[in-house]
This record gives C-alpha cells, sequence and structure tokens, in this order.
C-alpha cells in the first residue's frame, strides 16, 4: 500500500472519478428499477424488447450475463476501489456523485449512459496519464483495469442501441 502524499491535481482526478463512479451506480440502478415497467409493454423480439430487457433484466448479478444492474453493480465496485485509493494517497474521498439523468425512456437512458461511459473513458485515460507522471503505478495499474471495464460497459450500451 503506498500511503504517500500524492500530488493535488492526482487526488483532484481521482476524486473526479469517484463522483463519476458514484454517479453511474446510482443512476444505472435507478434505471433498472424504473425499466422493469417498460419491459412487460415491450412487444417481444423487437429492438426494443432487447433493450428494456437490458435495463430491467432480474436474473442475479452473479449469473454471466450483461445487464444494467449488473454493469451498476461494478461501478460501485469501481468507486470502492477509487475511495481507498484516495485515501491511501493522502486525500479525503467525494461524497458527492456528479449529476444523476435518468432519460424518459430505455434508448434516452442508453445514450444517456454510453455518453458516461465516453466520459469516464477520457477521464481514465488521463489519471493513467496523470499517475504514470507522478510514478504511482498502483493508481496507474488500477486504472488501466477499470478503463477496460469502462470500455466494455461503452461498448455493451452502443450494441443495445443498435449502433455496435
Amino acid at each position: 500500500m503506498n500511503t504517500r502524499s500524492s500530488p493535488p491535481d492526482l487526488i483532484s482526478l481521482l476524486n473526479d472519478a469517484l463522483a463519476l463512479e458514484l454517479q453511474v451506480s446510482v443512476q444505472y440502478m435507478l434505471q433498472h428499477a424504473i425499466g422493469a415497467g417498460a419491459t412487460a409493454t415491450a412487444a417481444r423480439g423487437t429492438p426494443a424488447a432487447r433493450r428494456a430487457k437490458f435495463v430491467a433484466s432480474h436474473s442475479m448479478y452473479w449469473l454471466p450475463g450483461a445487464t444494467l444492474k449488473k454493469v451498476a453493480i461494478a461501478e460501485m465496485r469501481h468507486a470502492e476501489a477509487i475511495a481507498e485509493r484516495i485515501v491511501q494517497l493522502g486525500g479525503a474521498p467525494t461524497t458527492q456523485p456528479a449529476p444523476i439523468t435518468i432519460g424518459e425512456t430505455v434508448e434516452d437512458m442508453l445514450g444517456i449512459d454510453r455518453e458516461q461511459e465516453r466520459s469516464a473513458i477520457v477521464l481514465y485515460q488521463r489519471i493513467i496519464e496523470a499517475a504514470a507522471g507522478a510514478a504511482d503505478e498502483a493508481t496507474r495499474s488500477m486504472f488501466q483495469r477499470i478503463l477496460k471495464d469502462e470500455e466494455t460497459h461503452h461498448r455493451l450500451f452502443t450494441e443495445q442501441l443498435g449502433e455496435g
């Protein structure tokens, strides 16, 4: 564990990442809950039905397959790891999520979520560069792993929107 003091700009970037992870954890879980009604009304086999099933699947989170609920849980794990890293570096983790945006339809939700993942990818690439510049291998390595998850989430949302 690295308990040295980290550059303030790196800790600030980590808090930006934590705020984003807190946001999407709550946002995705709320969308999952709201989307449950859409699953019942979408015609089977249509793209809308597939999107609704992705958003509001009630399968258990440890089973294989991608649902919004499972993505939300992965984001919660990211938030936990980032908060722990901030403390290890001598910072104080933020308690405020970035603004939560739900959307009106399942398609709106997935579009918003895809944009959140794109923003995370850009931010995490900046963090990886900043951590490398600060010779902080632990942070750099952690964000490389998280970045792979975010790229997967972005791809999932793109596919659900029929654009992948």
